[in-house]
């Protein structure tokens, strides 16, 4: 099955501005949710899509502009957990006079391209946005609209997506899957000339939008020179907003779900101090980026001293990018690598180190041994996320199980027994991680309104219940 989560962006001005340079700051400023290929598309040409960074093509801007002036388009950009690392899977992807850039995962795609006819599908010649795309047109050819096209396919799907999709007739579509999986902002600018939708608010940030309001779980918006047009194709009540946004993915400047993201991390720190008030430590520090702000609530709220003992390389060729959403093994070890101890701050100290979440272990291990080398006396690991124990079909590339630190969990054992096992793997004198419930009351949304099937193991969210499988099963090697 191809997996993703991605980043999308849609953009219309009813008074014909060009709205290509804002569409590719909108796409540099969500990055951090896909670093392997990104691409934009308007109405009646082909997508343009190109691989790696969007600063990568920087030189190719005015051309870009030029070549594909519009004043509606759409943007992806691309982070893969299964399907490979090619144009072919980049996005925006076209079907007909539709095109289509999806964030999230649809779970039961195979079943879903029998409705199309097959589509001929494997992990690495299609993605299960072509097969969502296509059974669209489908039902848009039959019943017309799109909104009544996703009220039927909403249906026979099960996942999540985000979707925006710009018309051969210039207009703007968006919509977010019933349970509200993966995040999606609407924002406008120049007196609400410019209409924008965006998988977070930091895109907004970035060309000077302001955001209005979340798109809600089953809208689809519309934006032509008619203005906005907004229907419900789905009124599920119950939410599923993915915990991990939380504590990892998003921007911390980003606004989701009515909350900062930052405020929100800082104050998952404070409740781990609660959780886990390691008095005797001498000092607190991040594991950098994401972490930041939960290691200062944590010190703050125990009243230890906070400081940065592990810092970026951000003039190494993979040192800015992000580990976790790397696809090859090989990079994430390459990425880690370049995460330095600052030995004058780290020696001889009782140090807590605070990371966002605890994935293969492959991070944790190599971090650990480094602040070894750099004197640490005693390294107490928080993790502010709960043990991830199995796969996710929401869009996020938690592993196979046999990938997970925590591995195939055997009848009878208990999660004591799990952690400690991964404390000792990872090198730790002492390993903690948040729960549940102690994330969704420090984030200030109810447990029940959120996403955690990653640790707890139930997909009845999805509506899916899943044949867990080796990554090469995965990849169909």
């Amino acid at each position: 099955m191809v997996k993703e989560n991605c980043g999308v962006v849609g953009i219309f001005s009813r008074d014909g501005t060009n709205v290509i340079p804002m569409v590719i700051d909108a796409l540099r400023a969500l990055q951090h949710r896909g670093q392997e290929a990104w691409g934009i598309a308007i109405p009646k040409k082909a997508p343009i899509k190109r691989l790696g960074l969007v600063s990568g093509a920087s030189g190719e801007y005015q051309k870009i502009t030029e070549e594909y002036a519009s004043p509606a388009a759409i943007g992806h950009v691309r982070y893969s957990t299964v399907g490979k690392s090619n144009l072919e899977n980049a996005q925006p992807l076209k079907v007909k006079d539709l095109c289509i850039a999806h964030n999230g995962t649809i779970a039961n795609v195979a079943e879903l391209a029998n409705l199309v006819g097959g589509c001929t599908f494997t992990p690495q010649n299609a993605s299960d946005t072509l097969v969502a795309a296509q059974r669209l047109v489908s039902l848009m050819s039959t019943n017309g609209k799109l909104g009544s096209a996703l009220s039927i396919l909403k249906n026979e799907m099960a996942g999540s997506y985000c979707f925006t999709f710009v018309s051969d007739d210039n207009a703007v579509y968006a919509a977010r899957d019933p349970r509200g999986f993966r995040p999606m902002v609407l924002g406008s600018k120049e007196d609400g000339q410019v209409t924008i939708v965006a998988s977070e608010s930091s895109a907004l940030t970035a060309i000077g939008a302001k955001l209005v309001r979340d798109v809600l779980p089953g809208e689809l918006l519309k934006f032509s020179n008619s203005g906005m047009e907004s229907e419900m194709f789905s009124e599920e009540k119950k939410h599923a907003h993915c915990s991990f946004e939380f504590t990892y993915f998003a921007h911390p400047t980003s606004r989701m779900e009515g909350t900062n993201i930052y405020v929100a991390r800082k104050r998952i720190g404070q409740f781990l101090a609660r959780k886990f008030p390691i008095k005797d430590a001498d000092l607190v520090i991040p594991v950098p980026d994401s972490a930041r702000p939960a290691a200062l609530g944590y010190a703050q709220e125990l009243g230890i001293q906070f400081d940065e003992g592990l810092l970026k390389d951000r003039y190494s060729k993979k040192g800015p990018l992000r580990s976790f959403i790397e696809p090859h093994q090989s990079d994430r070890v390459e990425i880690n690598r370049w995460i330095i101890p600052i030995t004058e701050i780290i020696a001889g100290m009782h140090v807590v180190v605070i990371d966002d979440s605890l994935v293969r272990g492959t991070s944790s291990k190599a971090i650990i041994k480094a602040l070894r080398r750099a004197g640490a006396r005693k390294i107490s690991m928080l993790i502010t996320y709960p043990p991830i124990k199995y796969p996710c079909y929401a869009g996020i590339d938690f592993p196979s199980q046999d990938e997970l630190a925590t591995g195939v969990i055997g009848d009878g054992v208990t999660d004591e027994q799990v952690i400690d096992k991964i404390r000792r793997d990872i090198g730790a004198d002492f390993l903690g991680y948040n729960d549940a419930e102690n994330l969704a009351n420090a984030v200030g949304i109810p447990l029940d309104s959120m996403c955690f099937t990653c640790t707890s193991g139930d997909y009845s969210t999805l509506g899916i219940k899943p044949i867990f499988k080796s990554r090469e099963e995965m990849k169909g090697e």
